[in-house]
């Protein structure tokens, strides 16, 4: 089996220095059922990759073991085995390019770096070009696909995003599309799918099916991994700095009508892009659904959220809102995630975006940009974020610290509109700016709203 990966991202041979492999170099390294081998076809600035070669001796596994009962010696001897990209890459992976897996680089930043990178295995075991999709195109990646005979294929994924991750994502997602280990599955392989799945798993959307064949010889501990997976995905992050705790955001606005001041302009701003069909992406409790219900120029209303407890809240809240049957056929809620893409967020006129990139890492945005922004591509988005500039006039917020304990980051004017005009200019948009709130002449409004339509 065979496993590349190509970096196009200048100076690309800093992959051999990710990687710890030296481009230059053919290595080998002896492993428990076979011999891995390192190389790189191409090597310049320009264009890097490196290949995993794997050799697996199936004649070494199975030698002093009883035969199968269904297949007897032909099946124990005679499989695919030493072919198909399987949990024995996984092994591979982590134990050659053990500083690639773990992020780990002696020159700070280096691993953090976004790259234009992609990998193909070959052959993977999928009979079902979709259910690569499945998998990889909620994490932001572009999924090819060739047939290599009936029940496999070669499997290309291509992103701009960071090595690590991308090692990341095919040490847990080739074992489950091979669905077959070769090893005791116990309490250390739970371990190990929280651990290297920690960042993307509990909030993509085939969480529980890749967790049921990742650990598919022990379903209690299946069991046990979904239900810790959907608890994570309502966590506050443990790691916020003190510095940045702050009062609670509602709290914190609440005299000055913030929140229902928020939503009327969003629902102006909907209503003049000519909107019919409004998906409100990270809906939360409902404020923006429950205004948007209650007017009948909205013909089709969609709530995401990626936390199963609020989505919950925002359904019961929904239940206590007066309107007629009709109405109510209109209305949908689902859990998804903005970082990664979702057909049902497809064909709708635009996308709401109300209080919520704030709440994810600077570093993921892109990820959000391109699901959003590029996959989803609706006629009309609309973003609202906290002006940092006026945290100033919050007498109770104390110096340096955010609006909410949650926020990752708070961008000031400049900072938000240099971002929606690169975002704009990229996905073929123009953007306009709009003020929520009562504006102060030094420090501008409390809310900063930008509008988004195809160019």
């Amino acid at each position: 089996m065979l496993l590349t990966i190509t970096s196009k991202t200048r100076p690309a041979r800093d992959l051999g220095y990710l990687l710890r492999k030296h481009p230059d170099r053919f290595q080998s390294f002896e492993l428990s059922f076979g011999v891995a081998c390192v190389f790189y076809p191409a090597a310049s600035d320009d264009e890097c990759t490196v290949a995993l070669y794997l050799d697996v001796d199936t004649v070494s596994l199975v030698r002093g073991k009883p035969a199968s009962s269904d297949g007897g010696l032909v099946d124990a001897y005679v499989n695919d085995r030493p072919y198909v990209a399987s949990s024995f890459l996984s092994v591979a992976i982590a134990r050659v390019f053990t500083q690639g897996l773990n992020g780990r680089c002696d020159e700070s930043g280096l691993a953090e770096a976004v790259r234009d990178l992609s990998a193909t295995a070959m052959p993977v075991r999928c009979d079902d070009e979709a259910l690569l999709k499945r998998l990889f195109e909620p994490l932001g990646y572009k999924v090819r696909s060739r047939p290599v005979g009936t029940a496999h294929a070669e499997l290309t994924i291509s992103a701009s995003t960071t090595l690590q991750r991308l090692l990341n994502h095919l040490y847990v997602l080739i074992p489950v599309l091979d669905g077959f280990k070769h090893y005791w599955v116990g309490e250390e392989e739970v371990d190990k799918l929280f651990r290297f799945g920690k960042e993307w798993l509990p909030e993509h959307p085939e969480r529980e099916f890749i967790t049921k064949r990742y650990l598919k010889r022990a379903p209690s501990l299946a069991r046990e991994a979904v239900s810790r997976l959907a608890a994570a995905d309502d966590r506050v992050d443990p790691d916020v700095a003190p510095t940045r705790v702050a009062i609670e955001e509602p709290a914190l606005e609440r005299p000055m009508r913030l929140q229902e001041r928020r939503m009327a302009s969003v629902v102006s701003a909907l209503r003049n892009v000519g909107a019919r069909s409004v998906v409100d992406v990270g809906c939360g409790q409902g404020d923006l659904l429950t205004a948007l219900v209650r007017d009948s120029h909205f013909e089709r209303i969609v709530g995401t959220d990626v936390s199963a407890r609020e989505m919950e809240r925002g359904k019961a809240r929904l239940e206590h809102v007066p309107m007629p049957s009709s109405r109510r056929e209109c209305l949908a809620l689902f859990q998804s995630s903005a970082l990664y893409f979702d057909r049902r967020l497809n064909n709708v006129d635009a996308i709401a975006l109300i209080e919520v990139i704030e709440h994810i890492e600077p570093d993921r945005l892109g990820a959000l940009e391109e699901v959003i922004f590029g996959a989803n591509k609706p006629r009309a988005i609309v973003v609202t974020t906290p002006n940092r500039e006026y945290n100033v006039m919050f007498a109770s917020l104390p110096a340096n610290a955010l609006r909410h304990t949650d926020h990752r980051f708070e961008w000031s004017r400049s900072e938000f509109q240099t971002w929606a005009e690169h975002v704009a200019a990229r996905h073929g948009y123009a953007v306009t700016f709009e003020a929520i709130g009562d504006e102060d002449a030094t420090v501008g409004p409390p809310t900063q709203m930008a509008v988004f339509q195809c160019a």
